[in-house]
């Protein structure tokens, strides 16, 4: 299964591949021929390598909070938000490569009440300062356990973020919501009363790994 965003590139690619295709066929000269079989080969494996869209079985638990991307964990630490918790939170970093599943899911049940979107800089995704300096989608949603805000964020390859989302919409947790293209981040910042459930370092699922478990 491949996501809807990425429908418009695979059809360019493909058009790509197959004009290199043709043109090595008229090639009888092998050194230039079999590359350019090659590189379309290539091509075409890795755009649909990146924008597969598994089916994924989110847990059923109403007081956690779910991965928004797949990935591996940068940083788990606490920070202040003035933005749209206002207060103490704990944030977890998520750096997608561009071998990950992209497309981004619903952390938590409930209405987006904060949307803004940030033109930037296109640093690595896995600085620190990315989160303050990139190109980036915040976002925010408020559950009946509490407000949570994650970020989808550039990296130095990634050049575009989708995100279907607007203030006032009702989600649901481990629904697709958007994604980023080519190598990114995303950070998500909850309560600082609520528990972590992953560490630096850790493999995660979007919409199936717990990083959250919410207490009062």
């Amino acid at each position: 299964m491949f996501t809807k965003y990425g429908y418009t590139t695979i059809g360019i690619v493909a058009i790509i591949s197959f004009l290199l295709i043709v043109a090595g066929i008229f090639f009888n000269n092998g050194f230039i021929k079999y590359p350019l079989f090659v590189i379309a080969f290539l091509l075409i494996i890795f755009t649909l390598n990146f924008f597969r869209d598994p089916e994924r079985i989110t847990p059923s638990e109403d007081n956690i909070v779910v991965s928004p991307a797949d990935g591996t964990v940068l940083f788990v630490k606490e920070v202040i938000d003035e933005k749209f918790l206002n207060g103490k939170a704990k944030q977890i970093s998520i750096f997608m490569s561009p071998l990950n599943v992209h497309v981004n899911r619903i952390p938590i049940s409930g209405t987006v009440e904060y949307l803004k979107h940030y033109e930037g800089e296109f640093i690595a995704a896995f600085e620190d300062k990315a989160s303050e300096r990139n190109e980036r989608t915040e976002i925010g949603i408020t559950s009946e356990k509490g407000k949570v805000l994650f970020t989808q964020i550039a990296g130095f390859v990634a050049r575009r973020i989708v995100c279907d989302l607007k203030v006032g919409d009702k989600v649901k947790i481990g629904e697709r919501f958007g994604m980023i293209k080519f190598g990114s981040r995303v950070d998500i910042l909850v309560p600082n009363t609520w528990q972590e459930k992953v560490n630096k370092d850790d493999k995660v699922f979007a919409g199936e790994t717990i990083l959250f478990e919410i207490t009062q």
